[in-house]
Order: structure tokens, then C-alpha cells, then sequence
């Protein structure tokens, strides 16, 4: 039996009305099989403003770049951040363009969509096109429109694509329910027919295409002075409550028992056991072919419904990373057991390295950081924080390449929109964890906070030491400055210090914003080299101080008074 699906039908009618020319432009995708369960259904209306062809251009253009650029961005990236990214690029090319010739000054569009996902809708609005829900017979408008607040220029708009290089576009998305109607319409037909119109019509056309039909047709026909666009989406069936097919799928396979060398498992045969936590067990195994492989499954004892889908997640996270800084998902159809199979690569950890007696020399240190740190760039591109980043996660190969290794607690855009996993690994390992995650602020781990991870890595590469030394599970430190690295290595050099300094500063806003800005304080070096301070101020590090300060001296003067008082 197959899984439930996302279903919607569509109808639209874009009519120029009295207009010499039909400005308005709106489009549809909607597509099957994996994509429409990672991107979903997209559906835009655009009305185009300029005069002349400009406006017409202006739309369909945007139109058009959306549809296709929206499904080009990562699965990994949140709906509102792929929106985003693909609008604020059509933006600057219309500004751009308009800027080109006197007869393109002046071209923008307004534009509403809408994105049909799993069981979620997700909005993007700029300007007067509007976009209106029909649920259980009550109709709401879900849009705003972006025009001047004055009887004159009520037609004016003062958001639109194109208008202004810093493009504002609001964004909102809610559940949906089987039965929900989407309409989205130029200001030729809402400002024409009105709600109370619009909703009659909405109630009484179950097709919508003879829906959008009458819409359009009822505002030409009742005088409309302006093209008239209208489009329909009728929600007909929704998916089952899970993030991705795939997860639901593998959850009901049953779990490998605990495997000995020499064993087989659905044509797998085990060479060795790799790695053992509370939770996972990592195999080395060799396929039909003779191919070593890594299989990662769950320990027989963790058998449970959110342990798996966890699993089942970090397999679909892995598959969507596809770099060569990081092992790659290896399909397996003869998979009868819940576990995923990855790339072998004969090599060691760094800290199997640490572990064997090497010693990092500074050169070496800073390739290394390099090549960590474009990795981790390929997975910030892609919206995914590690969440567990050091040494032990970091592979080198018989032949040097780098990888790094478990998305087992990495966390994505994607993730946070939908289901909620049990963390079937510790979500970072406590020395290699920024300040601002202790302390039970509730505060989410960060592209930054991997940033982090990577300066202590440095620091340990280089002094096998910890910036504010080992931290324990369960303990609750207390962060004062970092100790200088050349505490333990004289030779590492001044600029190389002030990099691993900024890297682990106690507070985020003295740190790296990005890997790409980290990464080029290291391909910089001695060359331009960042002046960083050794010591906070001490109020900075102990902001009690003060506190402290004025009650040692209000108890101070309080006993000078007394004294002054009996002398009397």
C-alpha cells in the first residue's frame, strides 16, 4: 500500500480586460515523487507595473525565475529561505535592468505565492496581487496590501519586486487541511468584485478552473479597468503527519540483531565492529562484491518508534550533503533492517592521531583548518549545523583527504519546520561547546557555535589542551578568557594566536560571523594579520565586580560614619 500523498487541483484565467496589454502574469508547478515531498507545490500571480512592455516583462519574469529557481535551492533550506534567496536575486536583476534604458525605468511587479508542502502552506506577498483562504465555508484574506495609506494614492503601491534594492516581502505559513481553498488574484479582480463576492463564487465552484473562470470573467464583465488574473488551488488530499515518506517507510523495519564478525545481514558480511555509543553500533562490512562499506544502525536494546525516525532522518539529511568532504550514503535495495550504509575510507581520526603520539606542527594545523572549514562551509550553504564537531568526527584518508563525519545531532531548516527527533547521540560534546549553550538559556546551536568547535579543534590539534580546559557532561562551567595557546606551544606564531583567540572568544559577537570569514583569516596569515585582545576588561570578565565593588565601599563609608559618630 503507498503512502498517502499531497493532492491539489488548479485552475487559472488571466484576462486583459480593457487594457491594450495584459501585465499581470501568474504560474504553477506541481510536481511528483520526491519533489513535491521536498519542495511541494508552488503557485504565483504577478502583476506588472512600468507602462509600456516593461510591466508585462516584469512579471513574467519574476514569475518564471521563481518557478524554476525555488526548485533548484537545497532540500535542506526552509521554504521562507528559499522564497527569500530566489526573490531578493529577481530583485536586484530587475533594478538592474530597469536601470539599463530610459524606457525600462520604473519596471516592478507585485507578487503573491503560495507553497503547498507536506501538511503546511507557506506564503511570499509584495505589493496588491492578494491571496485569500477558503476553509469550511469561511473566507479570509491572507494578505496585506502594500500601498500608500492616503485617499489620493490609494493605487500606489510602496512594496513591489523591483522598486527598492532592499526587497521586504512578507512571509506566513499554517497548517492545511484537506478542503482548503487558495485563491490568489491581481487588484483587477479583488478590487472589482470584493469579498463578499469572491467568497460566493469560492463556495459555489468545486472545480477550480471553473473557479478562477468566473472570477476573472466576473470582474471584466463587471467593469474591471485593469487585467484580470485569478488562481485556484483546491487542497484535495494531504500526506501522512511525517517529515519525509522515507522516514515512515523505514520505521517499521525491524532492528539487525547485535552482529559478530562474520555474520551476514541482507548480503552484507561484517569485518569488524567499529564503534559502540549509548545508542548507535557502526560496522564494517563488505557487500556482495567484495565492497567495504559502513553500515550504522541502532543498539537491539534502543528499539523504539522515535529512535528510528531519528535514524531514518539522519540518513535523508546525509543524502542531501553531497560533497567530497563527507562520507556518501550508499543505496541499498535488498535493505530488509533498519540501519544505512556510507562510504569506507581506510585512514584515521585526528584524534586517533592525538591518540597515537602525532604532533601537529602550525603549518600542518592550519590546512587542516582549511579543509574543516570549507566542509563546513558546503553544509552551512545548505542550512545544516553539525551540532558535533571535533576531532574525533574529522577523517583522514590513506591518502589525506578530509572528511567529516556523523550528522547523527546535525540539525536543518528543513528539521526545525517539521517533526521534532529524540537525540539518538549527544548533541555535542561538552569541551567543544560555546559558552552561550550552558547555562540553560535555551539557546539553539548555531552556525556559529560550530564555528566554535572548529577553533577549539585547532587549539587542541596544537596543545592537546581545551581553551578553558576539559569540560565534563552535566558540569556547569564557568567561562573567564581563553588560556593563550602559546602557554603550551611557544612556537605557534602572534597571528595564528589571535585567529584561535577569535575563534573561542567567550562571548559570539567577538567571534566569526561565518567559515568563509574564518577561513580567510587563516589563507591570510601573517600577511594581514587580526589584532585581537588577550584579556577582556574585568568588568567584562567578572561583571559582578562592580556590584561587589560598590557594597564593599557603601560598607566601607557606613563604618566610617559610625566611627565618626562615637568620636563625637
Amino acid at each position: 500500500m503507498t503512502a498517502p500523498r499531497l493532492l491539489a487541483s488548479l485552475g487559472y484565467s488571466s484576462l486583459t480586460g480593457p487594457r491594450p496589454r495584459n501585465e499581470d502574469f501568474c504560474g504553477a508547478v506541481t510536481p511528483e515523487g520526491p519533489e513535491l515531498d521536498a519542495k511541494g507545490i508552488l503557485a504565483v500571480v504577478a502583476d506588472g507595473v512600468g507602462g509600456h512592455a516593461n510591466g508585462r516583462e516584469a512579471s513574467e519574469y519574476t514569475v518564471r525565475g521563481l518557478l524554476s529557481d525555488y526548485y533548484a535551492t537545497p532540500d535542506t533550506w526552509a521554504v521562507n529561505k528559499s522564497l527569500d534567496t530566489v526573490l531578493a536575486s529577481l530583485n536586484r536583476w530587475l533594478i538592474s535592468h530597469a536601470a539599463r534604458t530610459r524606457e525600462a525605468a520604473g519596471m516592478a511587479t507585485t507578487l503573491s505565492a503560495v507553497v503547498l508542502r507536506g501538511r503546511r502552506y507557506y506564503l511570499a506577498h509584495v505589493g496588491d496581487s492578494r491571496i485569500y483562504r477558503l476553509r469550511a465555508g469561511k473566507l479570509e484574506q491572507l494578505s496585506t496590501d502594500h500601498v500608500w495609506e492616503h485617499p489620493e494614492l490609494k493605487n500606489v503601491l510602496s512594496r513591489a519586486v523591483g522598486l527598492d534594492a532592499h526587497l521586504s516581502v512578507d512571509y506566513a505559513d499554517g497548517e492545511l487541511e484537506a478542503g482548503d481553498v487558495f485563491a490568489l488574484m491581481s487588484d483587477g479582480v479583488w478590487g472589482q468584485l470584493g469579498d463578499r463576492k469572491i467568497g460566493d463564487i469560492l463556495r459555489a465552484e468545486q472545480d477550480p478552473q471553473d473557479a478562477a473562470a468566473r472570477l476573472a470573467m466576473g470582474a471584466e464583465g463587471g467593469g474591471s479597468q485593469d487585467n484580470c488574473t485569478a488562481l485556484v488551488l483546491r487542497v484535495e488530499a494531504l500526506p501522512a503527519d511525517k517529515l519525509r515518506d522515507n522516514i515512515a517507510r523505514l520505521q517499521h523495519l525491524p532492528l539487525p540483531p547485535r552482529l559478530k564478525i562474520g555474520q551476514t545481514l541482507d548480503g552484507l558480511t561484517v569485518d569488524a565492529l567499529l564503534h559502540e555509543s549509548i545508542a548507535t553500533l557502526l560496522y564494517r562490512v563488505s557487500d556482495e562484491q567484495g565492497q567495504p562499506r559502513v553500515l550504522k544502525t541502532l543498539r537491539p536494546e534502543h528499539d523504539d518508534p522515535e529512535a528510528a525516525a531519528a535514524l531514518a532522518h539522519e540518513e535523508w539529511l546525509a543524502r542531501r550533503v553531497n560533497d567530497s568532504w563527507f562520507p556518501q550514503v550508499i543505496p541499498y535495495p535488498p535493505r530488509n533492517h533498519l540501519y544505512y550504509l556510507m562510504s569506507w575510507h581506510e585512514g584515521a581520526t585526528l584524534k586517533a592521531r592525538l591518540d597515537s603520539g602525532h604532533r601537529f606542527g602550525t603549518g600542518e594545523a592550519v590546512n587542516l583548518g582549511e579543509r574543516i572549514l570549507k566542509g563546513v562551509a558546503s553544509l552551512h550553504r545548505l542550512s545544516i549545523v553539525h551540532r558535533d564537531i571535533k576531532p574525533d568526527n574529522l577523517h583522514l584518508d590513506a591518502e589525506g583527504r578530509l572528511r567529516i563525519l556523523d550528522l547523527g545531532v546535525a540539525a536543518s531548516d528543513a528539521t526545525q519546520q517539521g517533526q521534532k527527533f529524540e537525540e539518538i547521540n549527544n548533541p555535542g560534546t561538552p569541551s567543544y561547546m560555546a559558552p552561550e549553550l550552558y547555562g540553560g538559556k535555551s539557546v539553539a546551536a548555531s552556525e556559529q557555535t560550530d564555528l566554535y568547535a572548529v577553533g577549539v579543534t585547532l587549539y587542541q590539534l596544537l596543545t592537546r589542551k581545551y581553551p578553558y580546559g576539559e569540560i565534563e557532561p552535566f558540569q556547569h562551567p564557568k567561562f573567564g578568557d581563553p588560556v593563550p595557546p602559546t602557554r603550551y606551544r611557544p612556537d605557534i606564531p602572534d597571528w595564528l594566536e589571535a585567529v584561535l583567540l577569535k575563534a573561542v572568544a567567550r562571548e559570539p559577537k567577538a567571534r566569526f560571523e561565518t567559515a568563509e570569514e574564518f577561513l580567510l583569516a587563516l589563507e591570510r596569515g601573517a600577511r594581514r594579520p587580526l589584532v585581537v585582545a588577550r584579556k577582556s576588561p574585568l568588568l567584562e570578565r567578572d561583571p559582578q565586580l562592580g556590584l561587589k565593588l560598590l557594597a564593599i565601599t557603601s560598607l566601607v563609608l557606613n563604618v566610617l560614619l559610625v566611627y565618626l559618630l562615637l568620636a563625637r
